[in-house]
């Protein structure tokens, strides 16, 4: 493909979706600092309409927000002397830094750092349909409610007097018609799905400050 369009299907879709999206650029970061870059990123796929990228690095963030939670949630959020840095994050990360989607959305709402109905939505919707889904590639839950059978009609362009064939095709196991149904999913899913994460973001960091101002 020639560089010229690229050029123009890039600025087309710059024009048409900057100004529901430019909002995601504007914002400060306490605790969560290291998502300025990766929300940047995720944003700029969203403008280019790259909705599996942007669900699948909006997947990483959201795995990452939690383990952070849990790991500033033991070491607290205040400033650490640059020598104890080791001692004090090397536990932590040790216990937090390996562990599954699940596992961390069970812990952070054991320390009270999502509310109920968050850890429900994480749990059986995210986890299910977003992580699965796209990083792990399993689209069986997301198609789940896609009839066993489709009727659909054949025909041939060699022979199109020959009239149409009906013919019943499940699509749910069927890789070319999965590549259609994600791609459709992915279209409607991922900016409300990447708007949650951003979200999030500023609800877990606003409790980490309550609880260690609390605390102090």
């Amino acid at each position: 493909m020639e560089k010229s369009r690229f050029e123009h299907n890039f600025i087309e879709k710059l024009n048409k979706n900057y100004p529901k999206f430019s909002k995601y650029f504007e914002f400060r970061l306490e605790v969560f600092c290291e998502f300025n870059t990766l929300i940047y990123e995720i944003n700029k796929c969203l403008i280019l309409e790259l909705d599996r990228a942007a669900i699948t690095l909006t997947n990483h963030m959201l795995e990452r927000l939690l383990k952070l939670t849990l790991i500033y949630n033991d070491v607290g959020i205040g400033p650490i002397e640059i020598d104890k840095w080791s001692e004090a994050f090397e536990e932590p990360n040790t216990n937090f830094g390996t562990i599954d989607l699940g596992n961390s959305i069970e812990r952070c709402k054991k320390f009270g750092l999502i509310s109920d109905t968050e850890k429900i939505y994480l749990f059986d919707t995210i986890r299910v349909l977003m992580r699965n889904g796209f990083s792990h590639a399993d689209s069986s839950n997301i198609l789940a409610s896609l009839p066993d059978e489709t009727i659909m009609f054949q025909g041939s362009l060699l022979n199109p007097n020959a009239g149409l064939k009906e013919v019943s095709i499940n699509q749910k196991i069927m890789p070319t018609f999965q590549a259609l149904q994600m791609e459709d999913f992915a279209k409607n899913s991922s900016h409300p799905y990447f708007d949650f994460v951003f979200n999030l973001i500023f609800k877990i960091e606003n409790r980490l400050k309550d609880k260690f101002q609390t605390t102090e």
